[in-house]
């Protein structure tokens, strides 16, 4: 939450699974929709924050199967697990940690929870410290709810049960939970003097519950939804103009409450893609990278016009003195390599070939004159690809236009590859 300097104009807050990431969609459009219009329009001032089931390991190993962007804030196993920053700059919150810690203890929920042979434990990978998760029917889950609570707290453990899915049941820490988890995180805001100007909960199922108790938010039930979110919608929150049913599925039908609820721009680059004029007005350098990126996806996928004046409006974009440093290390200039991309139109058509790009910050170097920073990520025939990449950018001319003057990329991970001729950009 240091990343920003003031109180963050938006914190948008939603479920992972069937949420944000719709999974009868494997081309991921919907989500890539809502990587561009984050990083384009949202990033620079406001907070990205996961709440979902999973397990911070089973959190990370889905980053790797799905183009999720690098969030500020990731809750994780229903609540009880609150990490901040994304990869190797994961830093856990030990305060919550030690707050559920309080009249909890994890070998005594084992020992009770194993005296009803209805419960079935989920895999390991799904069991954390202030986690344990089980499997089971919706009538004896209600049954159990009723009596476990009881058992429990004459122990000393005092729980909250979570069912949801019809077949996921989680005991946690009384104050766990995706509400409590979200109620800390905005009391820790309003003491540092960063109350959030507008929030955003998003979710899917009865797990999801809680995020729409939170009193100041808005939030979007996507048109998915499970039926226990529905009826627990119809019981507590029907005549609430703050919460609504989306139209639409999963990461769409997030982008359909921000313009419901006027939260800022609801208008992805993804769909309003001017292929003709690259430069933007407010001369804002998060849209104008992500507005680059996304024609040079389409250019390979040959949804453009294989047209020199494309290319020509590319250069005039840029420096004829600016210098392109490719990942392995080989310089050119950046007009060479604009050049080099006649032969790429249409390349991608059959691979899937997809861009997104995370983490977009800029910063003024003088006063006319940005740094842009982001890694950029590209999937080809499922093997993806990455790098950190910076590019300066300057306002010259009476137009006011953007113009690119040095582009520097190095490879991430174990992206290294030897295929120069399609890493273009």
């Amino acid at each position: 939450m240091d990343r920003l300097d003031g109180p963050p104009r938006l914190i948008l807050v939603t479920d992972l699974d069937c949420t944000l990431v719709d999974h009868d969609d494997p081309e991921n459009t919907h989500l890539l929709r809502f990587n561009a219009l984050w990083e384009a329009h949202y990033r620079h001032d406001s907070l990205l924050v996961y709440s979902t089931g999973r397990s911070l390991r089973s959190y990370l190993s889905l980053r790797k199967k799905r183009p999720l962007l690098t969030p500020d804030i990731a809750i994780t196993s229903v609540g009880s697990e609150i990490v901040y920053g994304g990869g190797e700059s994961m830093v856990s919150d030990d305060v919550w940690e030690a707050r559920l810690g309080e009249m909890w203890n994890r070998d005594i929920v084992v020992e009770e929870t194993s005296k009803f042979p209805q419960l079935e434990p989920q895999p390991e990978k799904s069991q954390e410290q202030h986690k344990v998760s089980f499997f089971v029917g919706r009538e004896q889950a209600l049954e159990i709810m009723k009596v476990l609570p009881g058992i429990l707290k004459e122990r000393g453990v005092d729980v909250k049960l979570v069912y949801s899915n019809d077949y996921a049941f989680d005991v946690l820490p009384r104050g766990a939970g995706k509400g409590g988890a979200l109620t800390y995180l905005l009391e820790k805001l309003e003491i540092e003097g960063k109350q959030p100007s507008n929030i955003l909960v998003c979710g899917d199922s009865g797990n999801d519950a809680e995020l729409f108790n939170i009193p100041q938010a808005y939030g979007v039930m996507v048109s998915n939804s499970h039926k226990e979110l529905l009826q627990w919608h119809e019981e507590n929150a029907k005549d609430n103009p703050n919460i609504f049913l989306a139209s639409e599925r999963c990461a769409a039908g997030i982008i359909e409450a921000i313009q419901r609820f006027n939260l800022g721009s609801s208008a992805s680059p993804r769909d309003f893609l001017d292929t003709e004029n690259f430069h933007v007005e407010n001369l804002n350098p998060a849209h104008e990278v992500v507005q680059f990126y996304l024609f040079y996806e389409r250019w390979r996928c040959g949804e453009v016009e294989k047209s020199d004046k494309y290319l020509q409006n590319i250069k005039s974009l840029s420096s004829p003195l600016g210098i392109f440093v490719h990942p392995s290390g080989v310089e050119k200039p950046i007009h060479e390599w604009i050049d080099e991309m006649e032969k790429l139109h249409g390349d991608g058509k059959e691979k899937q070939f997809r861009i997104w790009l995370d983490a977009v910050s800029s910063s003024h170097v003088t006063s006319d004159s940005w740094l842009a920073k982001f890694d950029k990520h590209e999937l080809s025939e499922g093997k993806v690809r990455s790098c950190s990449t910076r590019v300066l950018l300057s306002c010259q001319g009476e137009k006011k236009k953007l113009t690119w003057m040095h582009i520097h990329q190095s490879w991430l991970d174990d992206s290294c590859s030897d295929d120069q001729e399609k890493w273009i950009f």
